[in-house]
């Protein structure tokens, strides 16, 4: 319909110009001596318009004629960085591929033509290391950092993931140090400063990463749990001798993360052992009056490490056994809280009701210990026996 429109239009304008002519009767006289010209008026228009096009089309011509070189070279550019731009494509296709050979030939060819050159030495890098070939991954890194500051993230990543896949930490640490020094700080470099802490042991320093991931929702709490439970037991191993440091750093732990009950099942006999089981006796307390727990009733017979705390603890296990007269955990826990109090008759019956309900090799050995200090030694020759022949059960099963 519009080219309908315009072919309208343009017979109408051509008529009108047509219809304006016939009534134009004037005319031009040139003079040039000796020659002489007379020209109609609507002649010379025409002339004029013509010879107005003609000069256009021939400056036009004369300015394309001088500018073909420099539109030459343009499109040798273009040709250059799009044939460029197609081998760092394809590099970067082939090393998700797993074609490592060809992509450390694609990305020295889009290096070679100076296209995006960081970025195509960091995959001939990655290319290279994933065949194994330290020569080359080294020459490429080079090249990669001799492109200055623009791509210095990048290579630094790329270095400290790659020495973490070749279990190369303390240079990983190194790389990520320098990464931080400069102000990223991005959770895909915190992700990677936490592996290599946890390779490193350096527990503080995983303890920090993991809160500030988990604050940032990039660790779940199905992720950060054992993460932290690992940290905080290897503290307290590293801490086991000095019984002052343990009460200190046991007692600067967050509240949230003593809600951990595997890492106070892991965590209760280490400090009982520096003897400072009393310190977890608020935390023990606490779960078990959330939520019951065998396994955690039978390790508050820790929290009893001198003659007082023994009786205070005693007190709070048998208000329990009200509510758990079966339980096999806190009945070992009572027997063990009674023997700290030297309350032996009381200690034997609640060990003798512990074995009858779940025998363990523990209940065995703390009741034979118990007889061996009042003087029965055959009665507790025979709960050593049965605690040897349950260890050799023991170890006869897992074999």
């Amino acid at each position: 319909m519009r080219a309908l429109f315009w072919l309208i239009g343009i017979f109408a304008t051509a008529v009108g110009l047509a219809m304006l002519a016939r009534l134009n009767d004037g005319y031009v006289l040139v003079v040039l001596p000796p020659w002489r010209v007379q020209l109609s008026l609507n002649l010379l228009v025409v002339l004029l318009l013509l010879g107005f096009a003609a000069g256009y089309l021939v400056l036009r011509l004369v300015g394309r004629t001088l500018e073909l070189p420099a539109r030459v070279s343009s499109w040798r550019e273009r040709r250059r960085r799009e044939k460029a731009g197609r081998a760092l494509r394809e590099a970067l296709r082939a090393l998700f591929e797993g074609r490592f050979a060809q992509a450390v030939k694609h990305a020295s060819g889009a290096f070679a033509s100076g296209e995006s050159p960081a970025m195509a030495a960091l995959v001939a890098a990655r290319a290279a290391h994933a065949m194994r070939d330290d020569t080359r991954y080294r020459i490429w890194i080079g090249h990669a950092a001799d492109q200055g500051e623009d791509a210095r993230a990048a290579r630094l990543m790329t270095e400290a993931e790659l020495a973490v896949e070749g279990r190369r930490f303390e240079e990983a640490a190194e790389r990520l140090e320098m990464l931080r020094l400069s102000g990223h700080r991005h959770i895909a470099a915190l992700r990677l400063s936490l592996r290599v802490a946890s390779a490193l042991q350096q527990w503080d320093e995983v303890l920090r990463l993991t809160r500030q991931l988990y604050k940032h929702k990039a660790l779940s709490d199905e992720q950060a749990a054992p993460l932290l439970r690992r940290a905080h037991a290897e503290r307290l191993k590293e801490l086991g001798g000095d019984a002052a440091a343990l009460a200190d750093y046991w007692n600067g732990i967050p509240a949230d993360e003593l809600r951990d009950r595997r890492f106070v099942e892991r965590a209760v006999p280490m400090l009982s052992a520096a003897g400072r089981g009393a310190l977890a006796r608020r935390t023990l307390e606490r779960l078990l009056d959330e939520e019951w727990d065998s396994g955690l009733a039978r390790l508050y017979a820790h929290c009893g490490d001198g003659e007082g705390d023994a009786v205070a603890c005693l007190a709070r296990g048998e208000a329990w056994l009200k509510k758990h007269p079966r339980d096999a955990g806190l009945l070992f826990a009572l027997g063990r809280l009674c023997l700290a109090a030297q309350l032996w008759g009381k200690a034997q019956s609640y060990l003798e009701a512990s074995l009858n309900l779940a025998p363990t090799v523990e209940t065995h050995l703390a009741l034979a210990r118990l007889l061996d200090r009042l003087e029965r030694s055959d009665e507790a020759q025979t709960h050593y026996r049965a605690a040897a022949l349950r260890v050799d059960g023991t170890a006869v099963a897992l074999a």
